[in-house]
């Protein structure tokens, strides 16, 4: 039966499997006990409906059973009092009880499995919802802890030396790279600078010479 079903895949299910592949843990096991309760439940109310089930069959067993000692007994009495037809009469109804008794004693016998297989899987239920309310706070806790730690990690690694160093050498790297372009400017202005006095000094010894030569040719 379907129920069934569903019980055995719940029993059968791994819990921390099925933890450790869901999204959201805490989620997924008050879930997955609580498919558990809701089949709990109809279990137990399977259990109780197989059992009226099984009395009632019982009873129609036991009843056919004494209609078909009854009929047995009319059967004699006929036989007796040389009434052969009612006797062939009566023994035709104590046989056709005795069948049906024997039909509803196999039936019982089934129900009898069915409750059996249902108290099984009731038990069996009940472990296994025991085993997850046992499990879902720890569960619960480990993934809590596992999530703290994830962000203390990461806390910890953006506050860390490295990260530190490594936006310190940022911060050094554009410092240096300011210097530079700072030098190189400076640089460009000086080398302008001498040039120009260079050319002045060229100049006036240009001049110097050229009247050295006037003054000579005068």
């Amino acid at each position: 039966m379907a129920l069934l079903e569903r019980v055995s895949t719940l029993v059968r299910a791994n819990l921390n499997d099925l933890i450790d592949k869901a999204e959201d843990p805490e989620k997924m096991i008050k879930q997955v006990i609580l498919d558990m309760q809701n089949q709990l439940l109809q279990v137990k109310t399977q259990v109780a409906i197989a059992i009226a089930d099984q009395h009632v069959l019982a009873k129609k067993e036991k009843e056919h059973e004494e209609k078909a000692a009854q009929s047995m007994r009319m059967a004699e009495m006929a036989l007796d009092k040389k009434q052969d037809d009612l006797a062939r009469a009566s023994l035709e109804r104590s046989v056709s009880y005795r069948q049906l008794a024997e039909n509803f004693k196999q039936q019982v016998n089934d129900q009898k499995q069915q409750v059996e297989n249902l108290k099984s899987a009731l038990q069996k239920l009940e472990q296994k919802l025991a085993e997850a309310q046992a499990k879902k706070d720890v569960l619960i806790a480990q993934h809590r802890r596992a999530r703290a730690a994830g962000k203390a990690t990461d806390a910890q690694f953006a506050t860390s030396d490295h990260s530190t160093s490594a936006t310190f050498e940022r911060m050094q790297e554009k410092v240096r790279h300011s210097e530079a372009v700072s030098q190189a400017k400076a640089e460009i202005f000086k080398d302008d600078v001498d040039d120009r006095l260079a050319a002045l000094e060229k100049q006036d010894q240009i001049d110097k010479l050229l009247a050295e030569m006037k003054a000579k040719r005068g």
